[in-house]
């Protein structure tokens, strides 16, 4: 790239990708001009096609609010699209669609006033100042965050987009824009038209890329629609500071905690095995103030977590769903095999099968040794009992986490 000057990467007709260079400034008709050039056809044929909107070649290349590393559609018009009715609707299509990089969805989710612990230590002065906050920042253009599964493996901004659920082309015009999560996750919810030759695609298909490196068409990420930027500057319910990004718990009161706050709840659950079971979500937990009917849905935000405890957070699950199908955990030290023997033999053994299993003999009761007669020991439930924090944890960050829990949990000690 030269001085001013920049590469928009195009796929004509959804073939390969290549990079076109074009001044800075430089406007849509520009890149049509220059895209006919190669291709050998009108660039009054061509339209563009970014994130469900056609873009018009009166506009220039930031007028369309292109961010890095994107890559637009041109296409030519497909077959009968030069009838009347068609060509009102997509003009109709490209003006009325805002963009969707600039799409702002925590309206949905966020609550319009912060409730809870937060509010009840704020000062009058604390409030009045919330209310009239000086941002000396930007806020940024993204309301959206993913679990990134490929590079970074870690919870990131996202950008979302848009493709026809026919043939998977990034080519289909929308006939409005999301104006709620729903919108985007749930199918069949907004239509529009497929401009890719052939296709007569009318369904849109949203999907959400990690915003943080390079993509390529089938590197998607997982949406964390509870996950977002806190632009009412609502205070956490557990610390009371004001973060961002935070998570919203969809209870009526729509209680925001900050993401430390929220990793702290779920490794103090995770230790007491107090997730909770849902037959359609897996194990998973409510809004950390208790409310009910606030199960996370989506469990990729216990992505938060980080990879060791996410992975004992699966093995948890894992031990859970055995207990729940009568199975045991074999008690031997550095085993803890899932064993499923039959409901009356008292006598169980850890085989060796495939590098796993230890050949322990143990009682099913007691978890002892094997033995005849009453047991002498009675096993400890396996959930239910005290809190095991296997980590240092500063007596601040357990005060919040404790704070955390409803009243009708007890705890009768505490080992760290």
């Amino acid at each position: 790239q030269g001085s001013g000057k920049g590469a928009v990467y195009v796929r004509f007709n959804s073939s390969h990708g290549f990079p076109v260079e074009l001044e800075e400034g430089a406007s849509i008709a520009v890149l049509k001009e220059k895209v006919g050039r190669l291709q050998g056809v009108q660039p009054e044929q061509l339209r563009v096609i970014f994130a469900g909107r056609e873009l018009l070649s009166d506009c220039t290349l930031q007028g369309c609010d292109l961010p890095e590393q994107s890559t637009v559609h041109v296409v030519l018009p497909p077959p009968g699209s030069g009838r009347c009715s068609d060509l009102a609707l997509q003009h109709r299509l490209g003006r009325g669609v805002d963009s969707l990089t600039r799409l702002d969805l925590t309206a949905s989710r966020l609550p319009t006033t912060s409730t809870g612990l937060a509010v009840i230590l704020e000062t009058d002065d604390e409030q009045r100042a919330r209310e009239e906050p000086e941002h000396t920042e930007p806020r940024p253009h993204s309301s959206f965050y993913v679990y990134c599964k490929s590079v970074c493996r870690a919870i990131q901004p996202g950008k979302l987009r848009v493709r026809c659920r026919a043939c998977k082309q990034g080519t289909l015009t929308l006939s409005r824009g999301p104006s709620c999560w729903d919108d985007v996750l749930l199918p069949e919810r907004i239509h529009g038209v497929c401009q890719s030759e052939g296709c007569l695609g009318r369904v849109a298909e949203f999907y959400l890329k990690c915003a943080a490196h390079p993509t390529s068409d089938d590197d998607t990420s997982v949406a964390l629609d509870l996950v977002m930027p806190n632009v009412r500057d609502v205070p956490c319910i557990a610390c009371t500071d004001i973060m961002s990004p935070v998570l919203v718990s969809q209870c009526p009161d729509r209680h925001v905690i900050c993401l430390d706050c929220f990793h702290m709840y779920c490794v103090t659950r995770l230790n007491e095995r107090q997730f909770i079971h849902h037959p359609d979500v897996g194990y998973s937990l409510p809004c950390a103030a208790g409310c009910p009917d606030s199960l996370i849905t989506e469990l990729h935000h216990f992505r938060a977590l980080g990879d060791e405890q996410y992975e004992r957070y699966q093995q948890y699950a894992a031990e859970e769903c055995l207990l729940q199908m009568g199975g045991v955990l074999c008690p031997a030290p550095g085993c803890g095999a899932g064993l499923l023997p039959e409901e009356d033999k008292r006598m169980i053994q850890c085989l060796l099968s495939n590098g796993l299993g230890c050949g322990f003999v143990f009682c099913r009761d007691c978890k002892e040794g094997f033995h005849e007669g009453e047991c002498h020991v009675r096993s400890s439930p396996v959930s239910g009992g005290a809190l095991q924090v296997t980590e240092p944890i500063s007596c601040v960050l357990l005060t919040v986490a404790l704070s955390l829990l409803p009243p009708t949990v007890y705890m009768t000690s505490i080992s760290i």
